[in-house]
């Protein structure tokens, strides 16, 4: 009966609080709103309890991703053979060049793991960024709503930032040098399709996909157990939310 108890506050609260220009001031609806629940909590504090769960959801999930086999030993990030590719993977792996193409794999997702340790700093500042309204609409929003804000506000900056890292990881793990020798042999294959991705694109896209896939996890844990967080702030922000 909670959930809607809260909905109909919010629209008794929107129906009279229009006024004759039409125009709905969302900072004095959530305010209204908290009163009228009992909730207690600021508009101020709603958004600081968000951007500290959003801080620790992120440096826990750039932590992961840039340690040691973060991307490559983790199977739900871990990066593939890129798909264009995948049917020259099976053929050579036929051929007995399963452990070149094992090595290759790992070195697409040791580029990854290095390009990851970029990301907290970019996180932080489109944190620092959240207003009222990304508030309201976060914690209103499903488990990943957080999740979604961060992906509008830092997948382009985070391409900018991954891609020099990425070209750099992908020299220095000498990706280049067991790629080329798989795709000339694959190549010289009677019929086949040719094939020459674009590894520094794929890496990094992959890299920022599975970023998200970590933070997301990370907030699904903290909306359903905030006190796991050892924070004050956060537990009274989610454990209090409708």
């Amino acid at each position: 009966m909670k959930p809607l108890v809260y909905f109909l506050a919010i629209g008794a609260i929107l129906l009279f609080s229009i006024p004759s220009h039409g125009q709905i001031n969302i900072t004095n609806t959530l305010n209204t709103l908290n009163q009228s629940l009992g909730q207690g909590l600021s508009n101020d504090k709603i958004v600081d309890g968000l951007k500290e769960a959003l801080s620790k959801g992120t440096n826990t999930s750039s932590t992961k991703a840039s340690a040691l086999d973060g991307f490559y030993g983790n199977s739900i990030i871990r990066i593939p053979f890129p798909s264009e590719a995948q049917e020259m993977q099976k053929t050579l792996v036929k051929m007995g060049m399963e452990k070149q193409t094992e090595d290759f794999v790992r070195s697409l997702n040791r580029a990854a793991e290095d390009a990851s340790k970029k990301a907290a700093p970019i996180f932080l500042n489109a944190i620092k960024t959240m207003s009222i309204s990304d508030g309201v609409n976060i914690l209103r929003g499903d488990s990943v709503a957080a999740t979604k804000f961060l992906q509008n506000k830092t997948t382009e900056e985070l391409k900018l930032a991954f891609a020099p890292i990425v070209k750099s990881s992908l020299e220095s793990a000498q990706v280049y040098s067991y790629w080329k020798p798989l795709a000339k042999t694959y190549n010289r294959i009677p019929m086949v399709k040719r094939v020459n991705p674009n590894m520094e694109e794929y890496v990094t896209t992959k890299a920022i996909e599975g970023l998200f896939k970590l933070i997301s996890q990370e907030e699904t844990k903290i909306r359903k157990d905030p006190a796991a967080t050892g924070s004050a702030l956060i537990m009274e922000v989610f454990g209090k939310r409708p």
